[in-house]
């Protein structure tokens, strides 16, 4: 059987340095960082007081009071970025047939804020009495099944959830749905918002999060000898995939061509990745051996790269190990410097960045470099600081879980 081809004719995002697509891409350009102390709740006793919150966000700026209620601020987030998508695809305007078009969506937690609300509501009244939107509020998969409701997509439609490389997996997993002809058009990506109390408290817990109180702005260092930790953020990412026959038969624009999608697990720790980078190396591997790519055909990755102590460590050995000599010839970066971790909504937001990187010739910078680690291999070129101008053909993007899942997408100029 041969596989049909996937492309990307439209996206869209929400994100901390960011609220549409182009706002998101034109800061990551320039370098800008997320960060900021914690206004969603009261952080003064926390160990991290600081997070890359979407700024200025109110729901009435996009939905009606009662829908906006209906909705956590999770599901509120990717409903932002799926209609952007859907706009810049054209979807609704060409007409298409919603019988084939589906909605494959990752989140790492879900509804969290809504979780902790009604939870701390009951234990407060002693009284269990619960909002009945509560459920449908809370549960991670709601998100597309909002979607499909807004624009009567009948395709397949799910949530992915693998914490981190959640949204990352919906890409792959829309990818084969095309590939083997079940759908002509997906919309696929991500959502996140976890920036609550026990979110923050559950990772700080964990000593998961950067601790960096008294210089936010420059918190999340990944690949910086002084990294403490990543920074916690929020938002959401969507892109549309399609058949190639069927995107030139009506005409869309096609950004990219989705190449390549591999799976990996570390089997080793709940939260810790594997020392040698074993999963990181399986799953770029894997990747690649699904597009028929060799390691030369590579010119850009972006990192995973959450300014975590052993996790930086281990991709960069990854890459060392995987790429050879041609390691120091691609342009590698990670835009969390600038966005924080986004959790479920990582993996979607870093290639949108990606594919942009393809389109527009240009790697934004891994920011807040301040010191080498002699841990990692200084011959990599980590785009410190400055974005560099670079023709890019293909590119990959790393997205990785806690409980060791790992994913990777492989996108290519058209």
């Amino acid at each position: 059987m041969e596989l049909k081809r996937v492309v990307v004719t439209g996206f869209g995002a929400i994100t901390p340095i960011g609220k549409n697509a182009k706002e998101y891409w034109e800061n990551l350009i320039k370098g800008t960082s997320g960060a900021a102390p914690i206004t969603l709740f009261d952080a003064t006793n926390f160990k991290t007081r600081f997070a890359c919150e979407v700024k200025s966000y109110s729901p009435l700026d996009y939905f009606e009071k009662k829908e906006a209620k209906k909705m956590d601020r999770n599901t509120q987030f990717g409903m932002i970025a799926a209609k952007e998508a859907v706009a810049h695809a054209r979807l609704i305007e060409d007409a298409v047939d919603k019988n084939r078009v589906g909605v494959i969506w990752g989140s790492g937690i879900g509804g969290l804020e809504t979780f902790e609300t009604e939870v701390l509501g009951w234990a407060q009244t002693d009284i269990p009495r619960f909002n009945p939107f509560f459920i449908p509020k809370m549960i991670a998969d709601i998100t597309p099944g909002h979607i499909s409701m807004a624009y009567g997509f009948h395709g397949p439609n799910y949530t992915t959830v693998s914490a981190c490389a959640s949204s990352a997996n919906a890409i792959i997993d829309a990818k084969m749905l095309i590939q083997l002809g079940k759908a002509d058009v997906i919309v696929c990506g991500g959502s996140e918002a976890a920036v609550t109390a026990s979110g923050v408290g559950g990772f700080n817990a964990m000593m998961a999060l950067s601790t960096r109180n008294d210089d936010p702005q420059t918190a999340s260092r990944p690949f910086d000898r002084d990294r403490d930790g990543f920074v916690l953020g929020e938002g959401a990412g969507s892109i549309i995939l399609e058949e190639y026959e069927h995107a030139v038969k009506r005409g869309a624009t096609i950004y990219a061509e989705l190449k390549g999608g591999g799976m990996s697990a570390d089997a080793y720790h709940m939260t810790a990745p594997h020392p040698e980078g074993l999963g990181a190396y399986l799953v770029m591997k894997n990747c690649l051996e699904d597009a028929g790519f060799s390691t030369e055909n590579i010119d850009h990755i972006n990192m995973h790269g959450t300014s975590t102590p052993l996790g930086d460590i281990a991709e960069s050995s990854a890459v060392a190990r995987l790429f050879g000599d041609h390691a120091y010839d691609i342009q590698i970066n990670s835009t969390k410097s600038m966005t924080g971790h986004l959790l479920g909504a990582a993996g979607v937001i870093e290639a949108i960045a990606a594919l942009r990187t393809i389109t527009d010739g240009v790697v934004p910078p891994t920011i807040n470099h301040f010191h080498d680690d002699e841990k990692i291999d200084s011959r990599l070129n980590f785009t410190f600081n400055h974005a560099v101008k670079k023709e890019v053909h293909a590119a990959l993007s790393n997205t990785f879980g806690f409980g060791g899942h790992n994913a990777c997408v492989l996108f290519t100029k058209i």
